[in-house]
């Protein structure tokens, strides 16, 4: 607070923070460039004072809420927590507020994320959809400044990708590379409630690894599993032995599936990786105190937030432009789960 009790100002947090009222402005609103070091010392200038920005006023002013939605499928999963935990700290760094909902899949709740944004009780939306043809991007022809993460394709709207076909090929190059022959997969296929684009991406990418070695691929040992969690995981290996198509690698479409199967395997005494590579996808925390750790795909998720929330505020500025896809850069870690 303020000397005397008041309420402080941006004046307040300027003078004790050693900068200009408009510096404090452009740190809580995020319209523009400032460097890490001053907001630093505005954010523990606001800290110390106890000062909150009056988003009601800015909302006022500019026709805006300083509030965004961001909706993912599962918030239970560890991947889930750590894309929530940046973009939550990029949006808050740029003067956002988020609002985090969960669509558990339900194309009805992404329709009504969209609605409350046309309604501008949001300023903008980040979506999460698994597939295009429940998507309500693919179901309305008046859009709110949506941006969507992940491998749904569309070309109404902007999105942030990893390449997932790309990177598993490159994965499963790198099972090839240590002597698999036999992969199997835990993940998804293309039929059902299973056949999201992102399993229909990452399966094709399996694939093109193993046609490029020239191995045809083995539906047997390919097990569908949805959703992906830790338990869908172990049960897909138990059903990958149980189906007797013997493997010597698995590609896990994400690391906490490949959680799952490295515990299924080795309550059945199946050594990794002396007996079986396991790869898994997204590198959450936990990938790298597994036993043994797991071989992944890693990619930036501060980037990834960074260019979510860079499209976003563009899409609010202009909703005319054309829109742009970005894809984040990623790469193979590569850990004892893989070191034959």
């Amino acid at each position: 607070m303020a000397a005397g009790g008041a309420r402080a100002t941006m004046k307040d947090v300027a003078a004790l923070a050693g900068v200009s009222a408009k510096t404090v402005s452009n740190v809580v609103t995020g319209s523009v460039f400032v460097r890490p070091e001053t907001i630093e010392r505005v954010q523990a200038a606001m800290a110390e004072l106890d000062f909150v920005p009056n988003l009601a006023a800015r909302g006022l002013r500019n026709g805006r809420t300083g509030v965004i939605a961001l909706a993912l499928p599962d918030l239970a999963t560890a991947y889930s927590a750590e894309v929530v935990h940046s973009i939550v700290e990029v949006a808050h760094e740029r003067g956002f507020a988020v609002q985090i909902e969960e669509t558990a899949a339900e194309p009805a709740r992404e329709h009504a994320l969209v609605s409350r944004a046309r309604a501008h009780l949001v300023d903008g939306v980040i979506l999460n959809p698994i597939r295009l043809e429940d998507s309500a991007v693919d179901h309305t022809d008046r859009l709110p400044p949506v941006v969507l993460i992940g491998e749904v394709e569309q070309h109404v709207t902007d999105r942030v990708l990893v390449d997932s076909r790309a990177a598993a090929r490159d994965i499963t190059r790198h099972l090839l590379a240590q002597g698999a022959r036999r992969v199997a997969v835990v993940g998804g296929g293309g039929r059902g409630e299973a056949a999201t684009a992102t399993s229909r991406l990452r399966l094709a990418g399996v694939h093109d690894a193993l046609a490029e070695a020239g191995i045809a691929p083995d539906p047997d040992r390919e097990a569908t599993v949805f959703p992906w969690n830790t338990e869908a995981g172990a049960r897909a290996a138990d059903e990958l032995v149980e189906r007797g198509a013997p493997f010597d690698a698995v590609v896990a479409f994400t690391d906490s599936l490949a959680v799952g199967v490295l515990h299924a395997l080795a309550a059945r005494g199946i050594r990794v990786p002396e007996d079986v590579l396991v790869t898994g996808f997204d590198d959450i925390e936990p990938a790298r105190f597994t036993t043994p750790a797991l071989t992944t795909v890693r990619f930036d998720r501060r980037r990834f937030a960074e260019e979510v929330l860079a499209l976003l505020e563009s899409r609010m500025a202009d909703r005319s432009r054309p829109p742009r896809a970005v894809v984040v850069p990623h790469e193979v870690v590569e850990r004892a789960s893989t070191a034959r």
